[in-house]
């Protein structure tokens, strides 16, 4: 008789998918040998995260709600965006309330601080409750930061909850937020590459020149790579400036972002003003390929991979860059640092700093062996120090360790 597999429930409830999802898809991977899992996301979600799900072949429930990520320039549209939190929580609470919640594992992708409702309703209904951040609470009012103190205090109070920072900086920026027993509890489980998939990546066939040629990026320029979410925190505006200011000095460079999805409206017209033609190319991952290996083995299209991010975790796309042995530029922001050394495992400048950034993409383009040592030195350093296989299996303990309580 086969044994019955406890549920693992994986949630998040908002439309696109990044370092998180890759995060949790690489726990989904080894834990589904044991556990019975579900994901639950907006339906309103992007196509490419259905289909990393599909090709793993794990289940997966519509939600028939989101929040609402975007800025909020009124106070209308913050009334709107917390109306929607409220609606999406609401629905996410009476989407897990079906299941034998002290008998089975939720593991939610939220911010606590916002989140704090849901998360003490499910603690009532006797959840095994588990949250990864990956990054500290955005900088804020004195007043909001109290209240959001308040919050993770309490939060951390709950019996069966537990954190796990994706980083050191993360939790040691957590210290005095939660309580100190709940602190000293918090295990770092690192934002992580699969090698098995980088290893494939890099030994598959390519043909470069036909690549960029099927994207527009000239074949015959040294090229930098950008991948994520196009948006402010990643310093999209100063990865065009510093486009634009190689742009007046040299033909030699041009830039390329790929992101889950392409700008739309204000933001298109943003990017157009920046009149780079062909120096800025903007790719949809999806365009690439659905799969993983596909996105992955257009890394290899780059030259150096650069990520002018403002605020940070640690970024999956950065990680795998070094992996795939590109030479790597990022900010010196919160963990950022944990993987790139200065001048070793890669190049670091201070963030919001687009000369900076043009500065140190030149160093790359005209000092060869800079760009030699710094993408071996990267690429050993990713792999040794950041194993999805790993992480999975510390996360998947900690599962099993509340479940045997």
């Amino acid at each position: 008789m086969t044994k019955e597999r406890p549920k693992l429930v994986f949630l998040w409830t908002y439309d696109n998918w990044g370092g998180a999802q890759v995060y949790l898809l690489a726990v989904m991977k080894l834990a589904m040998s044991d556990f019975d899992i579900t994901v639950a996301l907006p339906r309103t979600s992007v196509p490419d995260i259905i289909y990393f799900l599909d090709e793993l072949g794990i289940k997966y429930d519509y939600l028939d709600a989101s929040i609402d990520t975007g800025p909020t320039p009124t106070v209308l549209n913050k009334v709107k965006r917390q109306w929607r939190r409220i609606h999406a929580e609401w629905t996410a609470f009476r989407y897990l309330s079906r299941y034998d919640l002290p008998k089975s594992i939720v593991h939610i992708e939220a911010a606590p601080w916002q989140s704090w409702i849901l998360l003490t309703a499910l603690s009532l209904k006797g959840s095994n409750l588990f949250l990864t951040m990956h990054n500290i609470m955005p900088r804020t009012s004195a007043w909001r930061e109290l209240i959001w103190k308040a919050r993770l205090k309490f939060v951390s109070r709950l019996p069966r909850f537990q954190i796990f920072a994706s980083n050191h900086d993360t939790k040691n920026r957590l210290k005095g937020w939660v309580t100190d027993e709940f602190w000293n509890k918090i295990k770092v489980t690192y934002t992580a590459v699969d090698p098995t998939q980088i290893e494939a990546a890099t030994e598959a066939a390519l043909d470069r020149d036909s690549l960029r040629e099927r994207f527009g990026i000239r074949k015959d320029r040294f090229v930098v790579l950008c991948v994520g979410q196009f948006i402010d925190r990643k310093g999209r505006w100063q990865y065009l400036e510093a486009a634009r200011s190689i742009a007046d000095k040299r033909d030699d460079i041009d830039l390329v972002w790929m992101t889950p999805q392409l700008p739309e409206g204000d933001d298109l017209e943003r990017v157009t003003s920046f009149d780079l033609g062909s120096r800025f190319t903007l790719v949809r991952s999806s365009d690439v390929g659905k799969d993983r290996h596909s996105v992955l083995s257009f890394f290899r299209i780059a030259d150096a991979f650069a990520l002018p991010s403002l605020v940070e975790g640690l970024p999956i796309a950065l990680l795998e860059a070094m992996a795939l042995g590109l030479p790597s530029i990022s900010t010196n922001i919160n963990a950022i640092p944990e993987a790139i050394f200065d001048g070793s495992t890669g190049l670091l400048i201070e963030p919001n700093d687009a000369a900076a950034l043009a500065g140190a993409i030149e160093r790359l383009a005209d000092e060869p062996d800079l760009r030699i040592s710094v993408a071996s030195k990267g690429r050993e350093f990713a792999l040794l120090n950041f194993d999805e296989r790993k992480v999975a299996k510390d996360v998947i303990a900690s599962y099993w360790s509340e479940l045997r309580k």
